[in-house]
């Protein structure tokens, strides 16, 4: 009987995937993308990265650039006023990707 509610309890928990697994799997995922954004060269004080519900996710001057906890989440990057100075000399380059209007 105990191997039945212990079973019972596992499935309640799974079914309540943004209560408990978003946490943990959406800071998994911004951390890998954070650690990605750092590794080509902005600074970590050049933008932020925002954990936020997919009906939430249209925010001005953010781009979704990650999704987590079974894609009811959106990570969004939003450019700092001090990440201006690498994302300028980025644009300057042919074919680089331009910013969302």
């Amino acid at each position: 009987m105990k191997r039945l509610t212990w079973i019972t309890t596992l499935l309640l928990i799974g079914a309540s995937p943004a209560a408990l697994a978003a946490p943990d799997s959406c800071e998994r995922v911004k951390s890998d993308i954070q650690q990605r954004i750092i590794n080509n060269g902005v600074p970590e004080s050049g933008f932020t990265l925002n954990i936020v519900p997919n009906d939430q996710a249209d925010q001005p001057d953010a781009q979704v650039v990650g999704h987590c906890a079974n894609d009811t989440f959106k990570i969004l990057y939003t450019r700092t006023s001090s990440g201006n100075s690498p994302a300028s000399s980025a644009g300057a380059q042919e074919n680089a990707p331009t910013e969302p209007q």
